[in-house]
């Protein structure tokens, strides 16, 4: 059996789970065509519109429409609704594509605090400056509402993790202590609201970050497989709070075609984990064990306890690499 048997469709995130700084990630794009199921990409990057989403799907071999996309841009526009009537004055920290949205639902886009915006609208563009926090943050003490698209501190490019979306918002909150209300993941509404547009009963959330993706698809009730292509690595999976834990665990995409029950925290590959004080000791393994079936028999032992383990003791061999590998 295969984990997509299971499912009739996929909730994809993007940076960091099927592309990376716009590249596809290895072994990502062959395992979602092969597993045959309905994608939605379902992303918190506010910096592009779901068509430039779409063309950049297409552009590394998926196939993909502006309707298969989602993104929190999009989600933040319907929040906004909840505070504005047609025609209300808006402030956006973002690109031109978030700018678009905004204009497009018929409010009125104004360039600075003195506008009177009634929401500050806060969503991810590289070109953002201190001008723009600095406007936001005027804009919030003369009593706009704070709304941002997302908040996620990093964000996956080919270099490395930069600053991400919450970063930035970070700063306006650090200035004038609002905090905003955010539209994209972890809220579960933008898992619902995919799922929804495409008819899912069964959907498998798929992301590499365990305080978005993952919490995102928990808090919609929904299975979750992480990635181990991304942000979240195996010692924060190893501290993960419950509301952060994956139902399966993955080195790449190419979990979709494995077997469920070789997916979730359990001993596997030789290995045998027992709790020692704050530490999980791994030892045994088998000749070609892998680093991840290490990760999985640590999590079945590490995630029964009260408390996260502080640290994992190595005691065999294939243990002392397994572990060296996550780090």
């Amino acid at each position: 059996m295969r984990l997509t048997d299971e499912h009739d469709g996929l909730l994809l995130d993007l940076d960091g789970t099927v592309w990376s700084g716009g590249e596809g990630i290895a072994h990502a794009v062959d395992a979602i065509q092969a597993s045959g199921l309905p994608a939605m990409y379902v992303t918190n990057n506010a910096s592009r519109s779901a068509s430039d989403v779409a063309e950049m799907l297409r552009n590394i071999g998926l196939t993909a429409h502006e309707s298969d996309v989602l993104t929190s841009a999009m989600a933040a526009v319907t929040m906004a609704g909840r505070y504005l009537e047609h025609g209300d004055a808006v402030y956006v920290v973002g690109a031109p594509s978030l700018r678009k949205l905004v204009r497009d639902a018929g409010y009125e886009l104004v360039e600075s605090a003195d506008g009177d915006p009634k929401v500050v609208l806060h969503g991810h563009n590289p070109d953002t400056g201190w001008r723009e926090l600095s406007e936001a943050a005027l804009s919030l003490q003369r009593g706009a509402k704070y709304l941002a698209t997302n908040l996620d501190t990093s964000l996956p490019m080919e270099r490395g993790l930069m600053v991400g979306n919450g970063s930035m918002v970070a700063a306006v909150t650090s200035a004038t202590g609002v905090v905003p209300e955010a539209a994209g993941k972890p809220e579960p509404a933008m898992f619902e609201q995919a799922a929804s547009l495409r008819g899912m009963r069964r959907p498998l959330a798929v992301g590499d970050r365990l305080d978005t993706d993952i919490a995102g698809g928990v808090a919609a009730g929904m299975p979750t497989l992480h990635v181990l292509t991304g942000v979240s690595g195996p010692l924060a999976l190893l501290e993960a709070p419950p509301a952060h834990r994956p139902t399966y665990i993955g080195a790449d995409m190419r979990a979709l075609a494995e077997d469920p029950d070789a997916l979730v925290p359990g001993a596997q590959e030789g290995f045998v984990a027992r709790l020692d004080g704050s530490a999980v000791v791994l030892t045994g393994g088998a000749a070609g064990a892998s680093s991840v079936g290490a990760l999985r028999t640590v999590l079945e032992v590490g995630w029964a306890g009260a408390d996260a383990p502080v640290e994992v003791r190595a005691e065999s061999e294939a243990a002392e690499a397994a572990v060296s590998a996550w780090r």
